[in-house]
């Protein structure tokens, strides 16, 4: 999994040194696994300035400006917290694309409705567009962790190749 984590950033690395523009990441379960998967691709100063470490509900808000009600009603995994994320984060890095990541990665916190592997994911770019995803990964804490780093830049790769006009 791990040398699929690198090929893929190096994928994105190829595609944003082509197109120009910068990523920027807000992360929750993941940790800053996505901007660290990201920073090991030589020459990633290029087009990573700086992600988003947003591992509590009150850092969700005040560093990429999640509405605390939306966090409220829906819970931090969520497809509206996710959104929330991925745009702010956008805003806040002026960057050409982002990605945020929210959820339960285990072994405790989940439940029926929202099981442990639960993850929402949202790409947003600058063009105002926003695709959502919700997957539910199975293994320890690590393996799903590792499974949504690849998923969010995998996500990264697939809206910046199926969008390429800006």
């Amino acid at each position: 999994m791990e040398a699929q984590i690198h090929q893929l950033a190096g994928r994105l690395g190829e595609l944003l040194g082509t197109g120009g523009g910068t990523v920027t990441t807000a992360e929750s379960c993941t940790g800053g696994g996505v901007a660290a998967a990201i920073t090991e691709i030589p020459g990633s100063s290029a087009w990573f300035e700086y992600g988003f470490v947003t591992y509590a509900n009150t850092a969700k808000s005040a560093l990429v400006g999640v509405d605390p009600d939306v966090l409220r009603s829906h819970g931090a995994v969520s497809e509206p917290v996710v959104s929330q994320m991925a745009r702010g984060a956008l805003a806040a890095a002026a960057a050409r694309v982002a990605v945020a990541v929210s959820g339960i990665a285990g072994p405790d916190g989940g439940s029926a409705e929202k099981p442990v592997g639960t993850v929402w994911f949202a790409w947003a770019r600058d063009d105002g567009r926003l695709i959502t995803a919700h997957r539910v990964f199975a293994g320890d804490r690590a393996a799903v962790r590792r499974q949504a780093v690849a998923c969010a830049l995998q996500g990264l790769i697939d809206t910046l190749s199926a969008w390429p006009e800006r």
